[in-house]
Order: C-alpha cells, then sequence, then structure tokens
C-alpha cells in the first residue's frame, strides 16, 4: 500500500477539514446507504420496473465516486479530482431527481449523501485553490 499521508499532509487545507477518522466515520454510514438505495434502483431496473435511463446518474455517480481516491490519493492529481467530486455531487442531484417520481424514499435517502459530498466539494475546490 502506498503511504499517501505525508502528500496530503503537505497540502494546505482549509481549517474546517475534517479529521480522518471523522472522514472515514461519515463514509462507514454512507456506504450502506448508497449500497442498499443504489441496488434497489439496480434491481427495479433490471426486473424493468423503471426505465433504464432512470440507472444513468447512478452508474456515474457510482463510477465517479470510486475513481475519487485512486485519482486524488494516487495519481495526486488534484485538478482532476475537483472534476470528479463535482460528477459526484452533480449525479447525485440529478439521480435524485430521477428517481423521486418512481421511489421518493431513495431520492430522500440521497439527503445525507449530498449534504457530506457537497462538504467534500467545497474542501476539495479549497484544497484545489490553495495548492
Amino acid at each position: 500500500m502506498i503511504d499517501f499521508r505525508p502528500w496530503y499532509d503537505a497540502l494546505i487545507k482549509p481549517p474546517w477539514t475534517p479529521e480522518a477518522g471523522t472522514i472515514s466515520l461519515i463514509w462507514t454510514i454512507l456506504y450502506p446507504i448508497i449500497a442498499i438505495s443504489f441496488g434497489f434502483v439496480f434491481y427495479k431496473v433490471f426486473k424493468k420496473k423503471i426505465p433504464k435511463k432512470v440507472a444513468l446518474p447512478f452508474i456515474i455517480n457510482l463510477a465517479a465516486n470510486l475513481a475519487f481516491t485512486p485519482i486524488f490519493f494516487g495519481l495526486k492529481n488534484i485538478p482532476l479530482a475537483t472534476v470528479d467530486i463535482l460528477i459526484v455531487w452533480v449525479t447525485i442531484l440529478w439521480a435524485m431527481k430521477v428517481i423521486s417520481k418512481y421511489y421518493r424514499w431513495v431520492a430522500l435517502a440521497q439527503i445525507p449523501y449530498l449534504i457530506w459530498v457537497s462538504t467534500a466539494t467545497l474542501l476539495q475546490l479549497s484544497i484545489a485553490l490553495l495548492n
């Protein structure tokens, strides 16, 4: 495993940057919500209960979410990671909009995810501007 800590610690970050343990805890809470709600959407698409196009923002979001860590911490590419997190943020909003007319609970389940990614996006934009 590559130790990204020295690189990350050397970055200029805003004073409100959450501690690593807090970030880990938040994702530990969010990933089951994401897995259940996204899995439900994919299952409903598979069963032809909702159109395939409804799953598109969920697929893009999942890919962008999973790509962030390798881009930011692996490649240490701050500009690309910033674009990536903006994609995550936009696709959460898009997903909430398209699923709400079929399963409102899935849209509502994304609220904690949206709040956290909004915070993470502001953090990433700050890091991009400061470095």
